[in-house]
Order: structure tokens, then C-alpha cells, then sequence
């Protein structure tokens, strides 16, 4: 751990006890990943020094850490930090509840939609046939792969059953990808922000990530830069209603992309999970994978139709089919056999239950509009065309500190700094377009009470119920 991290707590505010402040930035420090649980703080006398603060000031401070519990005090050990054993544990997010119960905006996760259990009947129609054999298919069910590979045919790249690995997610699928592509110590350019799924995986295999600032449109002159100085094996892009801003990057830039990675010797995965979720108000772009040959793509059908189907995949380039196949069986034995026939079911006829969600994210952003101008207007709301959320502006650098204060109010938030490498963007946070109307009506309330808290550097704030009224 380095102690000079700790100077980013200065300076304290003027308005709040200095041990109060000092705990609070502590605690933001552990919510944005600076500062990693089970970490020890240096201590008192150490961080007296460091911060030019009296040692009682520290002294308290850690107290006040310990007695919320945000830290672990042991004689002989110092003090450690870990995040606090809490009664705001999700228990029926993302639909209608109690006000007791946590709503979960971290996770852009919707409801199954309708028509998803006769998807399932048909499915288990089919599963006496596939219990005849022996229900192992590392790199997923043929008829799944055929459908699949169709699919991207049918979008302008031809691609065979067997450059179709089927894993259990996309997570894993972006897993697959990276042991096939990279090593300990590589650098992966990423967007900044990203999908904090794949920052994980990224650093699972101990790779480094290099962020690109990305903000209303890809800035390829920096793309340009960081893969001139940084020197990286592989990038990492979401060019498709990307996660979190629901940007779209264009056909053109695309090319210049492809032909910039190609020229560096840098290998793009590109992830297009929801690439799918396009709510039709905006001008198409090609596929990533038509613009170059040298591509491994990531999909999955858990945005599209329901996460609790773990069915993710890769279509990877014919160079990197062995590889990609092998890293695939050292990983898993393969998906489900009955989500796999539920992917196949639901691929034979989408629309439907497509345009019934694409119509259900409609619904939703503009339902965070009118309740956001409604309560938080100083706040800007952009208006996506397809994704999964909305990447939102906060007025003050405060996402941490809302997220802190959300857990008091009812409410499970991501901070804008958990969609970094570099633990940037603190004025921004998520709001998911997974959520039912009424749900989203609901949280604006308990957003607005944590916001009034955040502000007032407490997490305890003023009571729900009183801000509600």
C-alpha cells in the first residue's frame, strides 16, 4: 500500500469535524477501490505525519471507522478496513418493494420478459433428446453455434459453426478471450469508462489496463497516442451502445479504429453484449468484425432476454480458433444444456420478446427523465439510444460519497470511479434502464434523499420518510 495515496484526503472539509471528514474520506477511499478491504491503515502517528494532522484527530478518526464498522482495530495488527456488515442487503431488487427493502441500481439487470417461459416448455420438449448423451460441450451445443454463427452471417460476417465457442456468460466469454490472447504484464487499452466486468477479468490475469478518456465520442487522435507510448498486445471496445454512456460509434471511425489497432499489432475484443438493444433512433453501423478480420467478438443473450440464461460466447478469428478452444475447456466444460436449448429456441424467433424489451427500455429512460427533472434537475441526464443505462453527471465530484449515502436510503449504487482503471469520472454514476416505471419512480425519491446527504457529508442524512412527504 502506499501511504502517499492517503494525501488525496486533502484537503478536510472547513464545515465538519476534521476526524468525521478524515473517516468519511477513509470510507470513500475503500467504496472506489483506492483503497482495497483487508487493507491496514498506516498508522496513527504515521498518517498524523502524512496528513499534518494532530495524532488525536487520526485517533478518532479510526475509532469512528471501527464503531461504524469500516475497520477492524486488533492489538498487535493496527487497523484494517472492510466493508461494514449492513441491513441494506438486496432481498427483491429491481421490482416493487417495501420501503424497508434495498433497490439495486449497481447492476443492469432486468426482469425476464414476457414469453420467456414458453421459451422454456419448448426448450424442455427438446431435453430428452439431449439426455441421451453425456451432456458435456465445452465449446457449446452445435445447434446453438449453427444459430449464432448464422446471426453474424446474416450481418455481413460470414462465420462458421466453428469459430463459435459458447461459454456460461459473457463474463467468461471475455475471460476465455484474454487467457487465449494475453499474458501476465500486458497492456490492454480500454475505454475510460468501461465495464467494470471486464477491468475484473483484466486483472485477473494480471494484465495492466490503459484507459482512453472517452466522453460524447471516441477520441482516435488519443487512441493514437496511448497505442504509440503504451505499446499494448490487445484492446478492449464497446462500439455499441456502449456500456455505461449508451454511445454509438460510427462506421467511419470504426475503420480508422480497425486500421490503427491493425497497424500497432494490437488485437481488439469487442464486446458486443448489447449491441442487440437499439431503440432504432440512430443511423446503423457495421459490425466491428466487418470492418476487420482480425477481431474476437463477445455475445450474449443475458441483456437481450434474461440473465439467469448463462449464455454468453466468442466468434474468434480462423488464426485463433485452437487456442480459444483450448483456453475454453481450462476453464469451464461448457454452458448449461438446457439454457443452450432455451438460446436456441429464442434465436429461431426473437422479435417478439426483442421488441417488447427494446419498448421496456424505452419506457424507462424516459420515466428516469421526468422523475430526475422532477427531483434532482441540476443533475444532466443524457438522452442514449440503445444500451443498457444511463451514464449520469452529477454537479459536485460526489459519486462516492452518494453511493455511501444510498446504503442508508435504500438503495445499492455504483460509483462513476468503479468504470475506471484509473478510478476517475467521481461526477458520475449509472442508472440502469432494467427497471419498471414504478421501481424507477421509487428510487428517484430515495436518490434524492441521498444526494441531500452526500452533500451535508453524512451518510446518515435526513430521514427517508421525511424527504418523501
Amino acid at each position: 500500500m502506499r501511504t502517499t495515496q492517503f494525501t488525496d484526503l486533502l484537503p478536510l472539509a472547513s464545515g465538519t469535524p476534521a476526524y468525521l471528514d478524515l473517516a468519511h474520506g477513509i470510507r470513500g477511499m475503500v467504496m472506489d477501490g483506492r483503497l482495497a478491504t483487508g487493507s491496514r491503515l498506516p498508522s496513527e502517528r504515521m498518517l498524523a505525519g502524512i496528513l499534518g494532522l494532530s495524532r488525536t484527530t487520526v485517533t478518532r478518526a479510526f475509532n469512528e471507522l471501527v464503531d461504524s464498522g469500516w475497520a477492524v482495530a486488533r492489538q498487535g495488527s493496527g487497523t484494517t478496513v472492510r466493508l461494514p456488515v449492513t441491513d441494506c442487503t438486496p432481498t427483491h431488487s429491481l421490482v416493487p418493494t417495501p420501503r424497508h427493502d434495498t433497490i439495486d441500481l449497481s447492476a443492469a439487470a432486468g426482469l425476464a420478459p414476457d414469453g420467456t417461459a414458453d421459451l422454456v416448455r419448448r426448450a424442455l420438449e427438446w431435453l430428452p433428446t439431449t439426455l441421451a448423451g453425456a451432456g458435456y460441450e465445452p465449446y457449446g451445443a452445435l445447434h446453438l453455434r449453427e444459430q449464432i454463427a448464422a446471426r453474424y452471417t446474416a450481418r455481413g460476417v460470414p462465420t462458421s459453426a466453428d469459430q463459435i465457442v459458447v461459454t456460461a456468460g459473457a463474463v467468461l466469454a471475455i475471460s476465455v478471450a484474454l487467457h487465449a490472447v494475453a499474458r501476465p504484464g500486458d497492456r490492454i487499452v480500454v475505454d475510460s469508462p468501461t465495464y467494470p466486468g471486464a477491468l475484473s477479468a483484466i486483472a485477473t490475469i494480471r494484465a495492466r489496463a490503459v484507459p482512453v478518456a472517452l466522453e460524447t465520442a471516441w477520441d482516435l487522435s488519443a487512441w493514437a497516442d496511448t497505442l504509440r507510448r503504451s505499446r499494448p498486445q490487445v484492446a478492449y471496445l464497446i462500439p455499441d451502445f456502449h456500456n455505461p454512456t449508451g454511445l454509438l460509434m460510427p462506421t467511419e471511425q470504426r475503420v480508422r479504429l480497425a486500421k490503427l489497432l491493425a497497424d500497432a499489432g494490437v488485437l481488439p475484443i469487442v464486446d458486443e453484449t448489447v449491441a442487440e438493444l437499439d431503440f432504432g433512433e440512430s443511423d446503423p453501423a457495421l459490425p466491428f468484425a466487418a470492418v476487420s478480420d482480425d477481431v474476437v467478438c463477445i455475445g450474449s443473450l443475458s441483456k437481450v432476454l434474461w440473465g439467469g440464461f448463462r449464455v454468453g460466447w466468442l466468434r474468434s478469428p480462423p488464426r485463433l480458433v485452437d487456442v480459444v478452444r483450448r483456453q475454453s475447456e481450462s476453464l469451464s466444460l461448457g454452458p448449461s444444456a438446457l439454457d443452450q436449448l432455451v438460446a436456441t429456441t429464442y434465436l429461431e424467433n426473437p422479435a417478439p420478446i426483442h421488441s417488447a424489451v427494446i419498448e421496456r427500455m424505452r419506457r424507462a429512460r424516459t420515466a428516469w427523465h421526468a422523475a430526475l427533472a422532477d427531483r434532482l434537475p441540476d443533475w444532466q441526464v443524457p438522452t442514449p439510444t440503445g444500451g443498457l443505462a444511463l451514464w449520469i453527471t452529477l454537479p459536485s465530484r460526489l459519486s462516492t460519497e452518494l453511493a455511501l449515502a444510498a446504503r442508508s436510503h435504500g438503495l445499492t449504487l455504483a460509483p462513476g470511479p468503479r468504470f475506471s482503471p484509473d478510478r476517475t469520472h467521481t461526477n458520475r454514476i449509472r442508472l440502469p434502464l432494467t427497471l419498471p416505471p414504478a421501481v424507477i419512480d421509487e428510487a428517484a425519491v430515495r436518490l434524492e434523499a441521498a444526494w441531500f446527504s452526500a452533500r451535508e457529508g453524512s451518510s446518515a442524512g435526513t430521514h427517508l420518510d421525511a424527504l418523501a412527504l
